[in-house]
């Protein structure tokens, strides 16, 4: 049997809903599975700041492609925050973020992950908490760079900085005028 890219859109198209939801829902996780294993292997092997500085520069490419990417999947146009936001969610780091909160007022947002699967899966395994602050905060300022270079993003916190068990990471973008 040979099969193609058309031949798995129409096997897609020919699915329940919740079933599409569900594979695209498994291929987001089956990416993060990939990432983590790929660190972790790394971090064995060279060391978590080696680790680390590799993942800072993957997921700034990464954001800058996938910002790329879903500006013309969503068709977004905009350069303002609310466009920007639209897009964040979409991305595959935000998108299955099991407890998030966003919170847009005016020329401001400001993104909370209050439950980090990552994370938990890191600290039941052993390896206790990533210290993700410099990758995340590479991968957002690259992603919110896509849409525009006023976009200022700030970190409320973020791991290694010290955190409730009901907020991992906060995260604050702001349109400079």
């Amino acid at each position: 049997m040979t099969s193609g890219s058309v031949d798995d859109r129409k096997m897609i198209s020919e699915m329940a809903m919740d079933d599409v939801i569900e594979l695209f829902f498994t291929h987001i996780r089956s990416v993060w599975a990939v990432d983590g294993l790929y660190f972790i292997g790394i971090e064995k092997k060279y060391g978590t700041d080696a680790a680390a500085e590799i993942d800072r520069n993957v997921w700034g490419d990464m954001a800058r492609i996938e910002a790329k990417r879903l500006k013309k999947c969503l068709g977004i146009e905009g350069d303002d925050l609310q466009s920007m936001v639209k897009a964040l969610r979409a991305t595959s780091w935000a998108l299955d973020l099991e407890n998030k909160e966003i919170i847009l007022e005016g020329h401001r947002v400001v993104f909370r992950n209050l439950d980090c699967r990552t994370q938990k899966t890191r600290i039941k395994k052993g390896l206790g908490e990533f210290p993700c602050k410099p990758v995340r905060f590479g991968y957002l300022k690259a992603f919110a760079e896509e849409f525009n270079p006023k976009i200022e993003v700030r970190c409320g916190v973020c791991p290694p900085d010290s955190h409730s068990d009901a907020l991992w990471c906060e995260w604050e973008f702001v349109l400079k005028t």
